[in-house]
């Protein structure tokens, strides 16, 4: 694959998962991610998908890694072309005028198949899985929520099928995606297990909030 829009990221070495599998019911605007293969006969790699990013690969020996509290990851796989990909948005729907885009559920969705369909991806053989929407801080209200609710049904809106979801509850969650294949896994983790990765956005003028 080319590279695609996103932040500059890193290549590390894939850690031994612990994850259960994420089968109880996943590039952004203007950054670019980029990923090399590790120096050793070992080339697996991981992508760090963060706010506001998604990513496209059909590199079967990628795997899509993103860290989840309130936000929500939208994994989407084409089980016919081999290629699959992940987003990771903060906010349910649209944006309004002068907020920023990519921070929206409407927009990393947009995005994120339109880079599929033009990689060869099919829109009618989609599959999807959802991972976050937890209720981490009393302060966020519903926003984790909002979020899932409004993947669901954008999901349900343009016809593409939802295969599985973890969405909900009070827990963090980190995600492993190998999209070439469509495997996805996912740990739950608690509060004190989370780096400090957390940034303060403007949800609306007078209130700030931590999402991640």
């Amino acid at each position: 694959m080319g590279k695609l829009a996103g932040r500059p990221t890193q290549d590390e070495p894939v850690p031994d998962s612990n994850g259960a599998e994420g089968h109880t019911g996943a590039e952004g605007a203007g950054r670019l991610i980029e990923t090399q293969d590790r120096p050793n006969d070992y080339c697996e790699k991981v992508t760090h998908v963060i706010q506001g990013e998604y990513k496209i690969s059909n590199n079967p020996h990628e795997v899509l890694s993103t860290l989840l509290g309130s936000c929500v990851a939208t994994c989407l796989f084409d089980p016919v072309a081999g290629i699959g990909g992940m987003n990771h948005f903060l906010l349910p729907g649209r944006a309004n005028k002068d907020q920023m885009e990519f921070r929206y559920g409407l927009y990393a969705m947009e995005l994120l198949i339109n880079a599929l369909l033009k990689a060869g991806a099919q829109k009618q053989r989609l599959e999807a899985k959802l991972f976050g929407g937890a209720m981490m801080h009393d302060g966020l209200g519903q926003i984790g929520e909002s979020n899932g609710s409004f993947a669901l049904e954008y999901l349900r809106s343009e016809g593409i099928r939802c295969v599985s979801s973890s969405l909900g509850g009070v827990s963090a969650r980190k995600i492993r995606f190998t999209p070439a294949t469509g495997k996805a896994k996912q740990m739950l983790l608690k509060q004190e297990d989370m780096p400090p990765i957390a940034r303060k956005i403007a949800v609306s003028p007078g209130r700030d909030v931590e999402l991640f």
